[in-house]
């Protein structure tokens, strides 16, 4: 009964991926602590990390399968399944265009920063480095 599946089968993707990720998260800490705990004895330097371990796999299967999670995530499974992704074509050329127009837009403030300097330093208000 503690470890059964609400509305199993149902957005398992997004369940998956989120238990995943806060595995990954329970992985990092419970390193993070064995580096931490390396001067001490062997008992505490492993069982302290393995502890935070199974503490975190076990918080993240419960936030997987407690109703209001699942039902957010299985949710979310479906909108993300109403998604119109864009092709490859469409990033690709997406992609060209704002790459073109930073680099127009560089070029373009580079000229009105060099059109300025010249300005000022024929108006005697600003000096050169090398002048």
């Amino acid at each position: 009964m503690a470890f059964e599946t609400y509305k199993r089968g149902q957005g398992k993707y997004t369940r998956i991926t989120t238990f995943v990720g806060g595995a990954a998260v329970g992985v990092l800490v419970a390193r993070y602590v064995w580096e931490e705990l390396k001067g001490v004895t062997p008992y505490v330097a492993y069982g302290v990390p393995l502890v935070i371990l199974a503490a975190a796999f076990i918080l993240m299967y419960w936030i997987i399968n407690r109703p209001r999670s699942a039902d957010f995530m299985i949710a979310t499974e479906g909108e993300m399944k109403k998604v119109s992704w864009s092709s490859k074509k469409e990033i690709v050329g997406g992609t060209k265009v704002v790459i073109v127009t930073t680099l127009l837009l560089a070029v373009l403030l580079w000229a009105v920063d060099l059109a300025f300097s010249f300005f000022f330093k024929s108006l005697g208000v600003l000096q050169l480095a090398g002048d």
